[in-house]
């Protein structure tokens, strides 16, 4: 079994996603308006993720999945990963409004779509945590509001870490934002990260800074890979193997 990533797919498909004709294809919002690389960005990672996943391999995708505002507007988006091989273990990206209730969303998503929110998953002997994150403390520009949201999501992933039972022998959180501010300052979320001896973090939401500000592959002990799909060349990259 393979342990992959990507994230930030921005899916905006207006009518159902037919494969064998992507002209067909219709969006609400072409990423190719921000950069040219993302054109027909749905359709490589189609491609690419097709000729790589097998059935039995995970997909951690940590945010910003669908440009959707409301959960049905999501439809397609989501009928296009259960298009898809694999198990997709999801939390939220900042963009995705769609969320709206874990339990509701879990119901409306496939079943090969797994979602985590203030809690994990488990899958062999490997635990799978998370929570969306936030700009961190002495970041640009950091608000009130931020700090705010900023205590809420230290909650959440908390929350998640401490629902663990037992010890795993890996425990995998992913994180929309990176976990700390762009000078990499320790954040209390790296804190609560080595309290609970996590071994790795999946992160995304670093586009065309990706290079400048993502953080080292090894820091405080915990391995950090940065998945965004345009990073990535739209392409999903190999975390680990079982």
């Amino acid at each position: 079994m393979k342990f992959y990533g990507i994230s930030d797919l921005h899916l905006s498909f207006k009518n159902p996603v037919n494969p064998q004709n992507w002209d067909e294809v219709k969006l609400h919002k072409p990423m190719d308006i921000f950069n040219q690389e993302w054109h027909r960005h749905y359709q490589k990672i189609y491609h690419n993720w097709c000729k790589k996943i097998a059935p039995e391999d995970i997909i951690l995708m940590p945010g910003d999945i669908s440009w959707a505002t409301r959960l049905e507007e999501a439809r397609y988006d989501v009928d296009f990963l259960g298009m898809l091989p694999g198990t997709i273990f999801a939390i939220p990206g900042n963009h995705d409004y769609w969320w709206q209730g874990i339990s509701k969303t879990r119901k409306f998503v496939p079943q090969n779509v797994k979602l985590i929110q203030n809690d994990h998953m488990v899958v062999g002997d490997t635990v799978i945590c998370g929570t969306r994150g936030w700009t961190c403390p002495n970041s640009h520009q950091f608000t009130e509001e931020d700090e705010k949201i900023y205590k809420r999501e230290l909650i959440r992933l908390e929350n998640s870490l401490r629902s663990i039972q037992g010890n795993p022998d890996e425990i995998i959180v992913m994180m929309h934002f990176m976990p700390t501010n762009e000078t990499h300052e320790p954040s209390e979320f790296i804190n609560i990260l080595c309290e609970f001896k996590v071994n790795r973090v999946v992160y995304g939401h670093l586009h065309d800074r990706a290079k400048n500000y993502r953080l080292p592959d090894e820091i405080w002990g915990i391995k950090f890979h940065l998945v965004s799909a345009d990073f990535l060349n739209f392409n999903p990259v190999l975390i680990t193997e079982k």
